[in-house]
Formats: C-alpha cells, structure tokens, sequence
C-alpha cells in the first residue's frame, strides 16, 4: 500500500508540472483538446463537438423547402453506396436532381434536421463572403490587398483571392496529428486572431495552391473587418435568409471576448441547407431571380485559377471525373456537397470518416463512389 501511494503521489506531482508546463509554454489548449476530444471517447475532432465550444446563431427566416421529385426515394442504394455508408459511417446521403429531392437518407440517430459540423465545407461558404463583400462595395475586387484590412501584411502582395484560392504564401504548418500545430492551436485556443497575425508570408502568394486552413481564416477576419458585421449575422442577412434554409445554424467561434468565427471550419447544419450552395452556385449566384452573388465571381469559384493545379478554384475544390465538370465543398471527415451542373445534380454526403486517397488523386475513394452511386441510382430518372 505504501508503494501504491507514493506512485499516485509522485503521479500527481507530474501531472501538475505537465499542465504547469502548458501554461508557460502558452500550450494550455492542448488541455481543452484532451478533454473534448478523448474525454468523449473521441480520436479526433468529431461531427458532434459543436455542443464544446461557443456558438454564435446564423439565423434563417422564411423556410423554402426542397421539392420533392416525383420519383422521391425509389432509388435503390448500390451495393457498393451501402458498403461504404456502412464502413465510413455516413449518417445523410443525399441527391438532388433538377433541383427536387430524388433521394435522400439518414442513419442512426440523425434526420434531415440533425446539425453536424461542416468542418472545411465552411471555407466555400466563406468564400462566398468574400463574394458578397465584394457584391456589397465593402471590399473591392479579389485584387484587393489583404495589407489595406491588416497593415501586418503590407508590402506582401498577398491578396484576397489569394486567400480564397489558396496560394497566400503563408507559413501555417497544415498538420492534423501533432497537438503543438499551430491547426490543432487554432481549433482549441482561445484567441485565433492572435495566432493568425502572428503568420508571415514566406512564399511569393499567387503563384500556384497550397491547401491552408489559416489563409481561409484570415479571409474571414477582413470580410469581417471590411464589413463592420460579425460573420454569423452576415452569413444570415446575405445567404441563410434569402436562401430559405430550412433551420438556424450555428458556427463554432473562439473563446476570446470578441468570440470570432472559426471561418476555416465548423458551421453545423443540415445536408437540405448545406445542399443550398450547391444550387446558388450551378444557377450564377441567382436565388429565386435575386442575383446573391456576382455572376464573374462564381464562374471564377468553380473554374481553375492556376493551370497546374487544376483541382482548386476559388474556395471550391474541383473535380472532372466521369467527364464532367464538378465542384466540391469538402470537410476532413468525408463532408460533400458535390454539384454536377451539366446534369443538374447535387450531391450531399455527410458522416462520421473518410476513406483513403485514391493515388495520385486528391480525392479520397468514398468521393468516387458517391457520385457514381447517384448516376445509376438516378439513371432514367428525369
């Protein structure tokens, strides 16, 4: 017994200098990453996590609901949709043809009400700030300097669609495993401006797409900046509200007093409401004959801006598989929304993992199969 309480007591006596460390070290996240994460039985960040972190309500107001096409739900699921439903643990799959539901299906315990974290779909959305800015006379074209909103960049030549396309030049470390990342710091810290300011531009921006979740956070902090509107209020008054989305969302802010929106990640919603950008961007930034978005601007979204790294546009990941042209809004966990504009379709996928990527693509193999699910589920369906 005796040696059993000097274990425990010299245990505790590490584990105070551990968490002393933190502190001093200004790594003391690494402590709420601990708890949310593996205090819940979790490995990683989670669809559900919204419920551990502040939350500020982007609110809907008018509810348009989808239609419902004719041949709603009498698609049968392929035996391969099936097997990767069930081994990635998608909990909403969703297709949209010439724009009514055709399908659509939740597992376990989720509906087509249930909000789940979009993680990095939430960077397209962003983007589409960007747009509504410059629709708005508050920034002035993607040309504009990131150094007129943030003097800490002037000089850099760094602009704001080089944030939207991802080619800033900033040295953010993309890392999802190490919990001293600056990407792990930023989703559990409580200060992310501070930590988005403290990045220098180090490589010559608008040269060619390096993926970094710090260049679209940064985008946010001038939308915000430029526009005098916390962002969940303008996502509401420029999208959530003229869209008709379905429910209120929430988007998941630091704990810092001016609780700022982490715009790289974690808006959670529905699949109907995330489906909704898919629509305004196939129909040039037309809802219900209202132009949301400058036309130029969502051509320039979905269209490569550097030939040699055509998989990236402006805020949306692109593909051309099947021969097709298509745009992405992707998150880490396998969330998609997929929109196929020569055959009017949407696709909405949303889960708990993704699978591996396929070889000299930058799609992971699931990506693959729920478009082609959707084709032969849809096939002779107009």
């Amino acid at each position: 017994m005796r040696y059993i309480k000097k274990f425990l007591k010299y245990f505790v006596l590490f584990l105070v200098l551990i968490i002393a460390a933190l502190y001093i070290t200004d790594y003391e996240y690494i402590l709420k990453g601990v708890r949310v994460v593996y205090g819940t039985g979790h490995v990683t960040a989670f669809i559900d996590d919204h419920t551990y972190f502040e939350n500020a309500a982007i609110k809907n107001s008018a509810p348009q609901p989808w239609p419902k096409h004719k041949d709603y739900n009498t698609a049968t699921p392929t035996e391969n949709l099936i097997k990767t439903n069930e081994a990635l643990g998608t909990i909403a799959y969703l297709i949209i043809k010439n724009d009514s539901i055709i399908y659509e299906n939740y597992a376990d315990t989720y509906s087509a009400t249930s909000k789940t974290n979009s993680f990095s779909m939430a960077k397209s959305i962003t983007s589409a700030l960007l747009g509504a800015a410059i629709k708005n006379g508050d920034i002035k074209s993607l040309d504009q300097e990131v150094g007129d909103f943030y003097p800490q960049f002037s000089g850099s030549g760094m602009t704001v669609g080089d944030l939207s396309s991802m080619s800033s030049g900033l040295n953010w470390d993309e890392s999802y495993t190490s919990p001293f990342s600056v990407t792990a710091r930023a989703y559990y810290d409580d200060n992310i401006a501070e930590t988005i300011l403290d990045l220098k531009v180090t490589e010559t921006p608008g040269e060619r797409v390096t993926y970094l979740s710090g260049s679209t956070q940064l985008l946010g902090m001038v939308v915000q900046k430029a526009t005098k509107t916390p962002l969940a209020t303008y996502l509401s008054n420029n999208f959530w509200k003229p869209m008709g989305m379905q429910q209120d969302a929430l988007w998941q802010l630091d704990d810092n007093e001016n609780k700022l929106a982490k715009t790289y990640c974690c808006i959670s919603s529905n699949a109907r409401d995330f489906a909704r950008f898919g629509k305004l961007y196939k129909d040039g930034g037309v809802w219900n004959e209202q132009q949301l978005l400058p036309a130029d601007f969502v051509a320039k979204s979905i269209t490569p801006r550097f030939p040699q790294d055509s998989h990236y546009g402006y805020g949306f990941w692109l593909s051309n598989h099947r021969d097709k042209n298509i745009f992405v809004m992707r998150g880490i966990l396998g969330q998609y929304v997929i929109t196929i504009p020569e055959d009017n379709m949407i696709i909405v996928r949303l889960g708990h993992q993704r699978g591996n990527f396929v070889s000299g693509q930058v799609f992971t193999h699931d990506f693959y199969e729920y478009i082609d699910a959707a084709y032969e589920m849809t096939a002779n369906k107009s």
